[in-house]
């Protein structure tokens, strides 16, 4: 008899979830939407959320709410998990293995890319035109279409086929005696007696040897050390009507052992012309290879710099890091490599070069003659007597200096002598290539009058107006071939252009890009790419963008969204809120407070819902403007004649003890006057950092600081074990808490017992880490809680120790804000606490791996870092751009932090476009009016409201409307 089937199953239950979900939603069961059931990644809270697709739908909610775990962690996890799952078991078995997200059930989800802020490589030899291609695409041209130019002579360079060779030595050499030349050998050194051998046997007579016709039976005798240049003859010749047919034979035979050169000499002239197949400068003979795009590379040995082997910089070292002060003797360290004295072998060298010129050990270094100097640092041409320890005979020895030594350790010595090295040593340009990376060669052929070094120097905008109007310059035969290359390059600078990144130049190092410029490149490639049916999930975009130019970045998301694709986009920005439309508002809170779908639908819908994101919206909440701007203490740092990359020579005051922000469009000089100028100037001074400003002309009012901090969005730690606990310096209190504690004393426990990264206390069998990575060989490698400390790190007896019941693995799992709660009446926990509370990270984990912090959150550990340790109030504070990452909320909250910074009377600088901190800054110094080579002056200097008065540039159009 049958079981009666139940009335509800799992199935049954998912379909009624899914049918509210989308009811809730306004859509109808056929809508197309992706569905996702009971999602609980990290904080999630089992939620249900339909997304429309083929819509810009924007999550948004207070940092830490949960959208990124939506997004990415579920979204983005799944989507990957999947198309590996569609890879048999021997190919899934080295791509490794994505954990399935802890999520019932996601439907309709299609092919997902993410496009996150991560930056996109630190590879010196990576830069903007690599990773876009569309340098690649310049190689192409210039291999195909350029125009080939002597470095001798500037002349073009020509190219002969055999028969315009004749034809050419007819018409010139008529009715003249001829000597005809195969090159051998140009400018080596060598005494060729095996070669002169070799020709002699296969019959030939004579050769040309630097200039002078000698036979080759006279055994022709050559100074070994010195360059020469050998020509064999190939044939002697009067030139006339008949002669055609043996002068074609005589130059296929010199065009033969010449590999496709050969010199036309009359005797009565002293030089020769050159003829040649491959390309050739008719006045000093110098060929060049046919060009084939990877001479163009840089990351090829074919097209590489030979000094700096392509990379554009070299390592020198610096005759001021091995002696700083000149004051000084040798004997008392004067010399910094060498320290102060020993009795060894090195010191006895350098007393025997002190003593050749009258000096010794106590001489102070600026006694010496620059003669000595460059002695001591590059060594001596002659050998030195030096004397050995007593009972030993004196011995000769070649003095090598200390220069070459440090060379020599930086380039092949061990890890660690390297890094001694590095200590004396930085980068430079390169002498030969001067920062193109190229061979000379490669820089002298040229397309429409430039080389592809100035291309890649040009802005991106610039680029792309000349090669739109190339082609007008071009033969037809050039524009034949160039058309199709032209066309890709301007549709993919155009992609670029259109989301704001116009001041680039595709020499521009990876290394140097921003998060959002990293990011906008990415999409730009993927809008290029035409991919349809995609699912693009993107982390705020718009950051370092100024508002000028955010309707460029979502007319660019919308173009994605038109090619029929799916676009979320984890976003803070207002107009893009706006502009989406779909918005899904995360939270009520941050971290255990948060997880929970606050409101969504439509912009229009969101600004009318009780969320709080609805309420700044609409203005029921806000920044408020101050009634008051600081005028600061009445000192002022000036920095005078600024001119590094596109800044104009500007002079720009800094008025002390005020909140500053610098702000203008992309690419106006920011980054090129605070970081790249400002920064290494005032580290270098208060912290002898090995830092190199940009070109300026004078500092004043250093003497009114004592000290600068910059606070980047850098990872606070490279490993797993870094945590805000251990970064911070709470770890190290914590565990002397509980050293202290009588269940520790009385086992004798010290503060090291309480490490995981050390033996002792530590579970030996996951090394403190928590997790076993188990490998399946079939299936993706799994990452499971260790079963002997069930994810606690420690051992049981260490364990025991308990504060407030709490063991020391309790603590690392709590969020800041409970641990604040647990520690209020331990002082010097307590105020390092408070300060991560006040700058919105009470949602973390005191032991959250460094790895999972996104940069906003790692930037708010360093400042609650330096907010918890005891002010001077004469600190110069550098933030680049705080509010990534942030909520209106959560920028509230850091206003807050910086007012009170800048209460304790220290200054604190922040570039930023987020008009909440624009206008409530006490100075407001705006650079443009536009990017690239249209930016680098200062637009307008003052509070916001004179800057608004003023009128000028972008910013003071946009900031009108949020101070009034």
């Amino acid at each position: 008899m049958k079981r009666p089937a139940p009335t509800t199953d799992k199935h049954t239950r998912r379909n009624d979830r899914t049918a509210s979900a989308m009811a809730s939603n306004g859509l109808a069961a056929g809508d197309a939407c992706i569905e996702v059931l009971g999602a609980r990644v990290h904080n999630l809270k089992n939620i249900d959320v339909t997304i429309p697709r083929d819509k810009l739908v924007v999550i948004t909610g207070l940092s830490g709410s949960g959208k990124s775990s939506l997004a990415f962690d579920t979204l983005h996890a799944e989507g990957q998990r999947r198309y590996i799952e569609t890879f048999n078991a021997y190919a899934r078995q080295f791509l490794g293995g994505i954990e399935r997200p802890d999520v019932d059930m996601i439907n309709g989800l299609s092919p997902v890319i993410a496009i996150e802020q991560k930056t996109i490589g630190r590879n010196p030899r990576s830069t903007v035109g690599t990773i876009t291609e569309v340098y690649d695409l310049l190689r192409l041209l210039f291999a195909r279409a350029s125009e080939a130019f002597s470095y001798v002579t500037g002349e073009p360079m020509v190219r002969y086929t055999d028969a315009a060779i004749v034809d050419l030595l007819l018409g010139h050499y008529d009715g003249r005696e001829l000597i005809v030349l195969a090159p051998i050998v140009r400018g080596r050194k060598g005494h060729y007696r095996e070669l002169f051998e070799q020709l002699l046997r296969q019959g030939f007579l004579r050769v040309r040897v630097d200039g002078k016709v000698v036979e080759l039976t006279a055994r022709p005798r050559l100074d070994r050390y010195k360059l020469h240049d050998i020509e064999v003859v190939i044939d002697r010749l009067k030139v006339g009507p008949n002669s055609r047919k043996r002068l074609a034979d005589t130059c296929a035979l010199a065009l033969k052992y010449g590999k496709g050169d050969l010199l036309a000499l009359d005797p009565t002239e002293a030089a020769p012309r050159y003829f040649s197949r491959n390309l050739m400068c008719p006045t000093s003979g110098i060929a060049y290879e046919e060009p084939e795009p990877n001479l163009f590379s840089f990351n090829s040995p074919y097209g590489a710099c030979p000094k700096c082997s392509g990379l554009g910089q070299v390592t020198e070292v610096d005759v001021r890091k091995i002696v700083p002060d000149r004051s000084k003797n040798i004997r008392r360290g004067a010399v910094l490599p060498l320290g102060s004295y020993k009795n060894n072998w090195i010191f006895r060298q350098v007393e025997a070069v002190l003593e050749n010129f009258g000096h010794d050990l106590d001489t102070p270094m600026e006694e010496m003659g620059d003669e000595v100097l460059a002695a001591l640092l590059n060594g001596m041409d002659e050998p030195l007597r030096v004397s050995s320890r007593v009972g030993l005979s004196d011995r000769k020895v070649q003095f090598e200096g200390i220069i070459p030594f440090i060379k020599e350790q930086a380039d092949e010595g061990s890890k660690q002598l390297q890094k001694w090295a590095e200590r004396f040593t930085h980068m430079t340009t390169c002498p030969e290539c001067h920062g193109s990376r190229l061979k000379r060669t490669a820089l002298w052929f040229r397309f429409a009058g430039k080389n592809i070094h100035e291309l890649s120097i040009l802005p991106l905008d610039e680029l792309h107006t000349f090669m739109a109007g190339s082609l007008e310059d071009l033969d037809e035969r050039r524009a034949r071939i160039a058309g199709e290359v032209i066309k890709e390059i301007t549709a993919r600078t155009r992609f670029l252009l259109d989301v704001g990144l116009e001041y680039l130049t595709l020499d521009r190092s990876a290394r140097t890009l921003s998060g959002g410029e990293a990011q906008r490149i990415r999409l730009a490639t993927q809008i290029g790419s035409e991919l349809t049916g995609v699912l693009y999930i993107l982390d705020e975009p718009s950051i370092g963008l100024h508002q000028r130019d955010d309707h460029r970045l979502i007319a660019s998301l919308r173009q994605l969204r038109d090619g029929g694709n799916s676009v979320i986009v984890v976003e803070h920005d207002k107009e893009m809120m706006l502009q989406a439309d779909h918005i899904l508002d995360l939270g009520p809170g941050a971290g255990e407070h948060g997880g929970r779908l606050m409101a969504e639908g439509t912009p229009a819908e969101l600004v009318k819902s009780g969320s709080l994101t609805g309420q700044y919206l609409r203005g029921e909440e806000q920044v408020p403007v101050p009634t008051a701007r600081r005028r600061g203490n009445g000192h002022r740092l000036v920095l005078h004649g600024a001119s590094g990359n596109n800044l104009k020579e500007i002079d720009v005051a800094f008025p002390l003890g005020t909140f500053i922000c610098v702000t203008g469009v992309s690419g106006s000089g920011k980054s090129s006057l605070i970081g790249d100028t400002l920064y290494p100037i005032l580290s270098r001074h208060f912290h002898r950092a090995d830092a190199h400003p940009l070109p300026y002309d004078r500092i004043t009012g250093l003497e009114h600081l004592d000290k600068v901090i910059e606070v980047d969005q850098s990872p606070i730690g490279r490993t797993p074990r870094s945590n805000p606990a251990t970064y911070t310096g709470l770890f190290d209190h914590i565990r002397q808490l509980y050293a202290q504690l009588p269940g520790a004393k009385v086992r004798g426990y010290k503060a090291g017992r309480f490490s995981f990264n050390t033996p002792g206390g530590r579970c030996e069998t996951c090394k403190g880490a928590g997790v076993r990575t188990i490998e399946m060989n079939f299936l993706p490698d799994v990452t499971v809680p260790c079963e002997t400390c069930r994810g606690k790190r420690y051992d049981r007896e260490t364990l025991e120790v308990r504060f407030k019941g709490r063991s020391i693995a309790d603590v690392l799992a709590m969020p800041v804000e409970e641990a604040a709660e647990l520690f209020k009446d331990v002082p010097q926990l307590a105020q390092k606490l408070r300060t991560l509370l006040d700058v919105g990270l009470g949602y973390v984990t005191l032991g959250q791996s460094s790895t999972t912090l996104s940069g906003g959150e790692a930037q708010r550990i360093k400042l609650a870092s330096e907010l918890s340790r005891r002010g001077t109030g004469n600190t110069f504070y550098i933030l680049d751009e705080p509010t990534t990452g942030l909520h209106f909320e959560d920028v509230r909250q850091l206003i807050d932090v910086l007012d009170r910074l800048v209460d304790q009377g220290n200054t604190v600088l922040v570039i930023e476009h987020n008009l909440d901190i624009v206008k409530v800054a006490d100075q407001v110094i705006d650079l443009g009016p536009e990017g690239g080579s249209g930016g680098g002056h200062v637009v307008a200097r003052g509070t916001p409201e004179e800057v608004v008065r003023m009128g000028k540039g972008y910013t003071a159009r946009y900031l009108e409307n949020e101070i009034r």
